[in-house]
């Protein structure tokens, strides 16, 4: 097989895992609750958003690490590290440990995710890199949505611990088939230095401002202490910008958004990660919650139609972005996609599977022909010694664009409900006989949202036709490798 297959195959199996990984937790969580002694619902909500927060703040560091030690030196290692963790948290014996382990895996994830489209773009001529970066999209959204439907099956049949446990074997024969197959094609920078002072100023600055979003949503600090650690938070992110100005060897290379193309596609991946962050999240307590209340297994089957438009289009997108660029199909895929949303503001208590199918092929079939197309143009841009930095800062917005619209999620949802409806929802006892008096306020709030991601995804037509003319740098002949 040429090498750049094995970058594909092996690439593409550690991205669709740790994206399984995301949402495979979030279907079973009223399972763990009751089943895993010492789970609070603090600690219930923690397991998925501990997970997503630790990713989103060590992507940007770990894309810089790589450019330092080896992509496929660290890649490996994040192969190695997400598959002990799933194991920890199969063999979990609290709420606090299975939380804990989370952040284990969350941090093999990260290196998994900040290095597959770096080290895809290295292995890939640039007239490839598409529809190849196309293939590993479209791996990362099909397994968020196929992780509700395995997640649901797995929970009702063998039980959720094997929701890990079936990490285990994949992830053992992936990290040998990784630490065997693959080889460095860039080459490591010499006298690597690490930029500690920016490290920690962006990790602190996120988790603060992740945090104050989050936990303020969930009522679990009060208003002012939200407000001053998401101001702390902001504040420690300017001293980030400050200090990477100034330093010499810096974590986040501002220079590449002197780079028009680049900041374009970065901005508008940006937007429409905090339009559609939240989009699964918010559907699957629709079809779990008041007053439908299906099974697990049933509402990951209504998921299908959005994975199955997603994965026909993303790769199709991919390799007709390299013959025609990239720009009608950024266009067209938001559009199609800000209309899906459009469409979901008008769904009513119980719609069947077929009424939903149509706004949920729109939105799936936008997010595929936006994605590839968009990354493949972000990572082009740039040069082949900072496409780690590349990779992990495109990689960090989609994440951290995500967590943020799971926050403002939140937000909307408490300003609509109790925090009793809201907590009977989120752990699925609305339907365990206690009164539940907030369906009308739920669905309003899930309008409201929808309405709010169809603005933000049309929003981000302004970076795509502000863009300019793409810029290919010529790659030198260690760029591609067969």
């Amino acid at each position: 097989m040429e090498y750049k297959w094995r970058v594909l195959s092996n690439t593409t199996v550690a991205t669709l895992m740790a994206s399984i990984d995301t949402n495979i937790v979030l279907i079973s969580l009223p399972t763990i609750g009751r089943e895993l002694p010492g789970t609070s619902p603090t600690l219930v909500l923690w397991i998925l958003l501990g997970y997503s927060l630790l990713t989103a703040v060590v992507l940007l560091n770990f894309g810089r690490l790589s450019d330092m030690f080896g992509r496929v030196r660290l890649y490996v290692l994040g192969f190695a590290i997400f598959t002990g963790g799933s194991a920890l948290c199969g063999f979990s014996q609290t709420g606090l440990e299975l939380v804990l382990f989370r952040l284990v895996q969350a941090i093999g994830a990260g290196f998994l995710f900040s290095n597959s489209a770096a080290i895809i773009t290295d292995a890939f001529p640039p007239n490839e890199r598409g529809r190849a970066l196309g293939v590993n999209q479209v791996s990362i959204v099909v397994g968020a949505v196929s992780g509700l439907v395995l997640g649901g099956l797995i929970t009702s049949t063998i039980g959720w611990r094997w929701i890990f446990f079936v990490n285990v074997p994949i992830g053992i024969l992936a990290t040998i088939r990784a630490r065997v197959d693959l080889h460095e094609v860039a080459k490591p920078e010499e006298r690597p230095h690490i930029d500690w002072a920016g490290n920690v100023l962006f990790a602190i600055g996120l988790t603060l401002i992740l945090l104050a979003i989050t936990l303020g949503a969930l009522g679990q600090i009060a208003g002012p202490l939200a407000i001053g650690l998401g101001l702390l938070g902001g504040g420690l992110l300017v001293a980030f910008l400050v200090v990477e100005r100034r330093e010499r060897s810096p974590m986040l290379d501002l220079s590449l958004f002197g780079n028009r193309p680049f900041t374009a596609s970065a901005v508008a991946l940006l937007v429409n990660a905090l339009a559609r962050g939240a989009f699964t999240f918010i559907l699957v307590f629709y079809l779990q919650g008041p007053p439908r209340f299906l099974s697990p297994f049933t509402a990951g089957l209504f998921l299908i139609p959005v994975s199955a438009s997603l994965a026909t289009l993303g790769p199709v997108s991919g390799w007709l972005s390299d013959r025609f660029g990239p720009r009608p199909f950024l266009i067209a895929g938001l559009v199609i996609s800000g209309s899906g949303f459009l469409w979901l503001t008008q769904i009513g208590p119980a719609e069947t599977f077929w009424q939903l199918t149509p706004p949920l092929v729109l939105v799936g079939a936008g997010m595929g022909l936006f994605a590839a197309p968009n990354r493949a143009a972000m990572m082009t841009a740039v040069p082949p010694t900072r496409r780690g930095v590349a990779s992990g800062i495109g990689t960090t917005f989609l994440n951290t664009g995500s967590t943020v619209s799971l926050g403002f999620t939140l937000l909307v949802m408490a300003s609509a409900l109790s925090r009793a409806e809201i907590t009977q929802i989120f752990l699925g006892t609305a339907n365990s006989g206690v009164p539940f008096a907030g369906g009308a306020h739920f669905l309003d709030a899930i309008h409201s949202i929808f309405l709010i991601s169809s603005i933000l995804v049309f929003s981000a037509l302004v970076p795509v036709l502000l863009r300019g003319k793409d810029r290919v740098t010529p790659p030198p002949p260690s760029d591609s490798v067969d």
